[in-house]
């Protein structure tokens, strides 16, 4: 992987921020007006222009640019994790991958159950695909990651299902990522934070006669993540006809380790004797935390009126270089070669990650239409160093670092839409009129990485046994996993609404969708609002959903060796069209279905605003990834069918059916004083509970005795209880003259660790984490801001002993909140 260093272009580009435009004050100004028409109007979940955010048929967050800027977090998703009541951002660790790009989810669904918008276009998917045991086991979502929150205005989030209106994906909701537009001033952003925090794990008592010793349970204080993040973002005025607006971030983030200690013999016995150097070797050898990184960020917005309409146009480029740690290698562990690593080793899987966007489009208005015709290109590709390594098969001459190999995924897409009105004279208004049509191709390719990532060289273990193939910790794809796979799809909707009398809203909406691979779906969606009074309404929604299956489920694929009895076999998650997992009982991938019901009410009182918002939504043939089928009837079976030399494997799959029920409350209260200042107060409140009703199987894999699961006890309490059953949250802002502060409080519910039997389940207790930010302007352009996130340093429980035989992971990768600790931040900040 190559070093990320601030080039020349880079600097140029960030020292346009440097550079003052017009006063602090105009500035200001106009960013409050914006503020305040983004408060009101939403172009999310309806298509009529105007509409207000509290008079929607369907529950709409809006999460401002100033909320943004109000967290500690540089991370968009775990910003919205502590604004919305039903979002969630886990933090694993040790998950390869998933490690530098972390799924979020949506009540409790998959992170690719919900579809993400930029400037009301869809966003492309990251060409990940989650394969290790984390929440968000076996899909591939949006990293939403990769949109700087300097380049946001606001995000629209539609808590309802919307496949009708928007097509695949909107199943749990819909998140939309309105970019700035500005023409003049800008801010630069300087912030640094790190971690301060002590924590406790149980530890593993030594072997008996060790010459090193452990206590019961270790207390660790750490100072480490340091994060330092240079950000900014500037209007440009075209000729009074247009604008466009540069947003620049720069990242730079050390790892935290939140490891356990090593009880484990490390060394190879000297004479019968525990090896000296077992009393002085550091023990705390894992990298379980949070990521190194180093990222750079530009997104271009602009806007131009050209002849009777509006050209506009954006672009993205990111480059996130990435480091995390695998398990560490004992000196005396078979997969390590002593010779190159004399005290054992620790790999290091080091990704590059490469995310591009661009789009161009123009709206118009000819007569009593208005029109809106683009094209949006997204690309995504994650390239896999592993470094600090060995491939145990090759000996002592092997190499410590290896290009590993990677993927891409990019995609265009092509809207064509109109919107009219026309009157009807049974109804209280005009009836709005959306139609269009929208053409999407993807592609999707994995590439091999250099021959001795993953080969076998031939060398032997010391008794005659032969070894694993390829680099430590992450083999290399190899020839035989590359592939190039690409779809295309249209799809065509209407979507009408209109004030069917003066107390009741309505719309409808239907679209047709046709995939070049699996084949055609049409979805349909009802929502009613009834405002009794001026301050109470009713609303609700009737739908039905699907999602696509992605390229990255239908085509990944990657291979290790594994030796069984000293026989070598080839261990592969395997397309659904491969001939393996077709004699497994592997079908075509078919769309996800649901069906969405939702009811909910809207209420103010005075200056308080109150929503209640209640959902079931009910998914038949969920895609998953099928539990490593190893057995030894398994192999057999494979021999039998002609399959020699394979292991057995894992694809993909349909055949999981959910029911989620829940409830999402939403609690708004402006206080302004005259002696004390303003007020906002915000509460919060979700709750959500999913069953797995059906789980998958195949004739062919029924007919083995004993049957192998394809979807285990794990996948499937993952899916039941891997999330926060409930989740409250407070948020106060408070702003007088030239001082302001954010207290923060969210309260987590349980979580379940699932274990392969009941005896192994580990329960993550409620915790409630608290934030606080205060914030200066020591003059109309500079502010400075100080605060802590998780400031009474809460962690969840760590595992007992018996659930962390190595020491490396005293921690649960279930944990809502990640296993960090405090962090203490300081931003200073200009406007001009």
């Amino acid at each position: 992987m190559r070093n990320f260093t601030l080039t020349p272009l880079t600097l140029a580009i960030a020292a346009v921020f440097i550079t003052p435009g017009l006063s602090a004050q105009q500035a200001g100004s106009a960013a409050a007006a914006e503020d305040e028409k983004i408060e009101q109007i939403v172009v999310t979940g309806t298509r009529v222009a105007g509409r207000s955010v509290s008079d929607t048929a369907v529950p709409i967050d809006i999460v401002s640019a100033v909320t943004l800027e109000r967290s500690g977090t540089t991370e968009l998703n775990q910003a919205l994790s502590v604004a919305l009541p039903s979002f969630n951002f886990p933090r694993p660790g040790l998950a390869d991958g998933t490690d530098t790009i972390r799924p979020a989810t949506l009540r409790g669904l998959g992170p690719d159950q919900s579809l993400v918008l930029v400037n009301s276009k869809r966003r492309h998917s990251a060409s990940l695909v989650n394969v290790n045991g984390t929440v968000g086991r076996g899909s591939s979502a949006v990293d939403l990651n990769t949109i700087p929150m300097g380049a946001v205005s606001a995000i629209e989030v539609l808590r309802d299902g919307a496949s009708a209106q928007y097509g695949s994906d909107a199943i749990a909701g819909v998140l939309n990522v309105r970019l700035r537009e500005a023409s003049e001033g800008g801010n630069f952003t300087a912030s640094y934070g790190y971690r301060e925090s002590n924590y406790t794990t149980p530890t593993t008592p030594p072997p008996d006669g060790a010459n090193w010793s452990a206590p019961d349970r270790i207390e660790r204080g750490v100072s480490d993540g340091e994060t330092m993040n240079l950000s900014g973002w500037k209007g440009f005025n075209l000729a009074d006809q247009g604008f466009v607006t540069v947003a620049v971030e720069y990242k730079d983030a050390d790892r935290t380790e939140r490891g356990g200690y090593d009880h484990r013999q490390q060394y190879p016995l000297v004479n019968g004797e525990f090896d000296p150097r077992e009393a002085t070797i550091e023990r705390f050898n894992a990298w379980y935390g949070e990521p190194e990184v180093q990222q750079f960020t530009l997104f271009v917005n602009a806007g131009l009126d050209v002849g009777p309409g509006k050209l506009y146009s954006w672009l993205s480029y990111q480059d996130r270089a990435a480091k995390s740690g695998g398990f560490f290698r004992r000196a005396i562990d078979d997969r390590n070669v002593i010779e190159v690593h004399p005290d054992g080793f620790l790999p290091i899987i080091a990704p590059d990650v490469t995310d591009t966007s661009s789009a161009v489009g123009y709206e118009w208005d000819m007569g009593d239409w208005s029109f809106d015709a683009s094209v949006v290109y997204g690309f995504n590709e994650m390239e896999f160093t592993i470094e600090n390594t060995v491939n145990r098969s090759i000996g002592p001459s092997s190499a410590t670092e290896f290009d590993a190999g990677g993927f891409n995924y990019d995609q265009v897409v092509g809207n064509f839409s109109a919107v009219t009105s026309f009157d009807v004279p049974a109804l209280a208004s005009p009836v709005n009129l959306a139609t269009g049509v929208e053409l999407r191709r993807e592609s999707y390719t994995i590439f091999a990485g250099e021959p001795g990532s993953y080969l076998n060289g031939g060398v032997l273990l010391p008794n005659g046994n032969p070894t694993q193939s390829g680099a430590q910790v992450f083999p290399g794809f190899r020839l035989a996993n590359q592939v190039n796979e690409s779809r295309e799809s249209v799809g065509v909707f209407v979507d009408l609404e209109a004030n069917l009398t003066d107390n009741v809203l309505g719309s409808v909406a239907v679209r047709a969708e046709d995939y070049s691979d699996f084949g055609s779906n049409v979805t349909g969606k009802l929502a009613l609002r009834y405002d009794i009074t001026d301050s109470f309404a009713l609303r609700g929604s009737l739908q039905n959903g699907f999602r696509a299956p992605s390229l990255q489920q239908q085509y990944f694929t990657s291979t290790s060796t594994n030796f069984i009895n000293g026989v070598p076999f080839d261990i592969t998650t395997f397309p659904v069209n491969d001939p393996v997992a077709v004699a497994l009982g592997a079908q075509p991938l078919d769309a996800e279905e649901s069906v969405n019901l939702s009811l909910g009410t809207v209420f103010r009182i005075g200056d308080v605003s109150v929503t209640i918002d209640g959902y079931q939504i009910d998914i038949d043939d969920r895609i998953v990834l099928s539990e490593n089928l190893t057995a030894a009837n398994v192999r057999d079976y494979l021999t039998d069918q002609g399959f020699i030399g394979i292991g057995g494997g894992r694809f993909f799959i349909n055949g999981v059916d959910t029911e989620t029920k829940g409830i999402d409350l939403v609690v708004n209260w402006a206080l302004p004083t005259d002696a004390l200042g303003d007020f906002d107060l915000t509460f919060v409140a979700n709750y959500n509970e999913t069953k797995v009703t059906r789980t998958p199987q195949t004739d062919e894999l029924a007919a083995l005795d004993p049957a192998p699961e394809l979807f285990g006890r794990v996948n499937v309490l993952t899916f039941e209880k891997g999330n926060p059953k409930d989740k409250l949250g407070a948020i106060v802002n408070w702003s007088h003259e030239r001082v302001g502060a954010t207290l923060r409080a969210t309260r987590y519910g349980e979580v379940l660790t699932p274990g392969t039997t009941a005896a192994t389940d580990f329960t993550l207790g409620a915790r409630t984490l608290v934030d606080i930010e205060g914030r200066l302007d020591v003059t109309d352009s500079w502010r400075l801001a100080v605060g802590m996130d998780n400031i009474f340093d809460q962690y969840p429980e760590a595992f007992p002993v018996s659930l962390n035989s190595t020491g490396n992971t005293p921690y649960s990768n279930y944990s809502p909140y990640g296993r960090s600790g405090r962090l203490i931040y300081a931003k200073v900040s200009y406007n001009f």
